[in-house]
């Protein structure tokens, strides 16, 4: 009976609410912003109250917290089901999503309970720190939760200092309960982005939007239109006399090294613009996705470097990851990644390729990048707010290291971002 009660204890209206609420706070900035609205004033208000309820709450509505975030961040990840015919499995991967974000939360909390009744440290500050560190922490291989990012388009900071002197001076005030220790929130602003040089973008880029949905784009019925569409989009770029056209991550929906008039043609075109433009690659048996890069007659090919969890490679244990593949996406074997980032140069600027997903992984930001050309299809998880994601995240990256970033999209708006800003 005793065990009964405690495990009831967790499912009150009160705690379920309540961690809804903190999750409703925490995802506030992402939705608003999925509905056309940014606002700095009311995002700051939002995350610093995701903090501060956090803060003063108990293991139990952590728990439910998670499992919120976990719902309301990435409900989106079940989007693509629906095209494989398994929308049976959207409940059960929603429940999965929320699990492993509540057991995540949970640890953090318990972990601070139980330093402050062994070694008397208050779990106010272990659940800061907990918090600083969560962006550290990636189940599954996916690292899209990052705390920081309540304040990407806030009056605060997003560096981990920053960030972690906000939380300081969070639990300072609820410890000492004397608010004026939130003053300290004043040395998280970003004064040093007043004084960024902010370098013209260069006019002779272009870059390309196509919203062309998932069952159409591997019609083969449709391919030839598709190919029409991309060859058109150069030759109005070339007659404008731009120098670099961009387009979207797998645009070509085919093996394109496989297709040698294809290749032929957007050879002898890049005599003229330099075409960047995403296709799959077979190499050698092994299935890849990548980027052509297509300059003065000749080409280069850069491999993703880091795959989607599940999406594109398994990150389960081989014999399970064999099972899942089989179960959810007919025995389809996993893409490879490649071993190393890849920069090219056009008239004298490198620029740092990223495909989709491996844009907001820090490993591409090794070497603090100038220039990021980034090339999505979002087409598998549209409606919904991923594309929204996606782009806070990106500048997030664009604000944290300096990298200005051209994003080529399918199925939403492509834009630029510089120095944290969109510019469309």
């Amino acid at each position: 009976m005793s065990l009964y009660i405690k495990i009831s204890d967790y499912f009150t209206i009160n705690n379920i609410t309540v961690g809804l609420f903190i999750a409703f706070l925490s995802a506030g900035a992402i939705y608003l912003d999925w509905l056309g609205l940014v606002n700095y004033f009311i995002n700051t208000i939002l995350g610093l109250l995701t903090l501060y309820l956090l803060l003063i709450s108990n293991k139990k509505r952590w728990l439910w917290a998670g499992f919120w975030i976990g719902l309301l961040w990435f409900w989106w990840m079940c989007m693509s089901f629906k095209h494989y015919d398994m929308v049976w499995a959207i409940p059960l991967v929603l429940l999965v999503i929320g699990l492993i974000y509540a057991l995540v939360f949970y640890a953090g909390a318990k972990i601070a309970e139980v330093l402050e009744n062994r070694l008397k440290i208050n779990a106010l500050f272990s659940k800061a720190l907990f918090i600083l560190i969560l962006s550290a922490i990636h189940p599954l291989g996916f690292d899209w939760f990052k705390p920081e990012l309540i304040f990407t388009n806030a009056y605060l900071g997003i560096e981990k200092w920053q960030f972690g002197l906000v939380l300081l001076a969070m639990v300072l005030s609820i410890y000492k309960k004397q608010l004026l220790f939130l003053l300290l929130t004043l040395g998280a602003y970003p004064f040093a982005s007043h004084f960024q040089s902010i370098e013209v973008l260069n006019p002779n880029i272009e870059l390309t939007n196509y919203h062309i949905n998932v069952i159409d784009k591997w019609k083969p019925e449709l391919q030839h239109q598709h190919i029409g569409m991309v060859f058109s989009k150069i030759d109005e770029a070339i007659k404008a006399k731009k120098e670099l056209i961009i387009f979207p991550e797998s645009i070509f929906a085919l093996f394109l090294n496989y297709q040698p008039q294809l290749m032929s043609e957007l050879q002898a075109r890049s005599n003229d613009i330099t075409i960047v433009v995403g296709a799959l690659y077979w190499d050698n048996g092994i299935p890849r996705n990548s980027t052509y890069i297509f300059k003065e007659g000749q080409f280069s090919v850069a491999n993703k470097v880091v795959l989607v969890p599940f999406g594109e490679q398994n990150p389960l244990p081989k014999w399970m990851g064999k099972w899942v593949n089989q179960i959810f996406f007919d025995g389809a074997p996993d893409y490879v990644a490649s071993a190393d980032v890849t920069d090219y140069e056009v008239n004298g600027t490198t620029y740092r390729n990223a495909i989709c997903f491996e844009a907001t992984s820090e490993r591409l930001y090794e070497g603090n990048p100038k220039i990021m050309v980034v090339l999505s299809n979002n087409g598998w998880v549209v409606p919904s707010i991923e594309p929204t994601q996606q782009k806070i995240l990106l500048q997030y990256y664009s604000k944290k290291y300096g990298t200005t970033i051209y994003h080529s999209v399918n199925m939403s708006d492509s834009y630029i971002v510089q120095n944290g800003k969109i510019i469309q």
